[in-house]
């Protein structure tokens, strides 16, 4: 599958690059950030994921977090791709911030008119994975996840639904119970259908109450002065009783006085990095 280079920049000894390239679970062509660290020069290096919030793309992560010297302190390539697919063309793709066109929820979609084009499950665990093994010098045996808010979600779904595909997962302010929130009952509605048993295999909450797989530390960071965690989108309370009672490790941290946004990300993805950089270099 033919990539596309959009931009390379120098970053702290290593290359922070952006491909296009043309999905064939999206339909559409698509664009990731790939950070290359300076070890990616002599031999292959862990992957981590990273999978960003509603109305994103793939230059929020790399322009907005500070995660490059971290990443290339620990030897860490980290793939960014964008949050949903762009320019089909479907009716009402464009309407709202929170449905359609930067808001892909990380479900493979099953209703009209998303399903064609709506599979960014697919995408983010076969498809992206397949292609970043295939062009870059990462060891496919070594791959972690993690996300931010809608990507919160995406990260913890992923991992939970695929054990041992990923080493560690963590999460920033993760929509951790769509099915009970205003968000997730608008996009899983929409994708998925009005049968909300179709819903739970892409709850978090829900995943974990039968996770059967191999142990999985689960670091999230939440904001306590986030906006959308009062307003009772994010619902981390009913995760975090879900692993107590499955003796799942989880560390939450609830930080004082932090929000929702990129400055609540930057002063804590050091700590993210170094999480998975325990399970990645071991």
């Amino acid at each position: 599958m033919a990539l596309k280079q959009v931009s390379s920049n120098k970053c702290f000894g290593g290359l922070q690059k952006v491909f296009e390239h043309d999905s064939v679970e999206l339909n559409c062509k698509m664009k990731f950030a790939v950070y290359l660290p300076p070890q990616a020069e002599t031999g292959k290096c862990p992957a981590v994921y990273w999978l960003s919030g509603l109305t994103c793309t793939e230059q929020n992560f790399i322009s907005k977090s500070g995660y490059h010297q971290a990443a290339s302190e620990h030897g860490l390539v980290v793939i960014a791709p964008d949050t949903s697919p762009r320019g089909c063309s479907i009716k009402g793709e464009d309407e709202s911030w929170d449905f359609g066109t930067g808001a892909g929820f990380y479900v493979d979609a099953t209703e009209e008119p998303w399903k064609t084009n709506y599979r960014m499950y697919s995408y983010v665990t076969e498809e992206l994975p397949q292609l970043i093994n295939a062009n870059f010098p990462v060891d496919p045996q070594r791959m972690s996840i993690f996300g931010h808010s809608m990507g919160g979600h995406g990260a913890l779904i992923c991992a939970l639904k695929n054990p041992g595909k990923y080493k560690s997962v963590s999460a920033f302010a993760p929509i951790c119970n769509p099915v009970l929130c205003p968000w997730g009952k608008k996009a899983f509605s929409g994708y998925l259908g009005t049968d909300q048993s179709k819903w739970k295999p892409y709850d978090a909450t829900h995943l974990v109450k039968s996770y059967p797989g191999s142990q999985l530390d689960i670091l999230i960071d939440q904001g306590k002065d986030d906006q959308f965690l009062s307003d009772g989108q994010l619902l981390p309370d009913n995760f975090i009783a879900a692993c107590t009672e499955k003796k799942i490790p989880v560390v939450f941290r609830l930080q004082e006085g932090y929000d929702h946004s990129y400055y609540f990300i930057s002063t804590f993805i050091a700590d993210h990095i170094r999480h998975h950089a325990k399970y990645l270099n071991a």
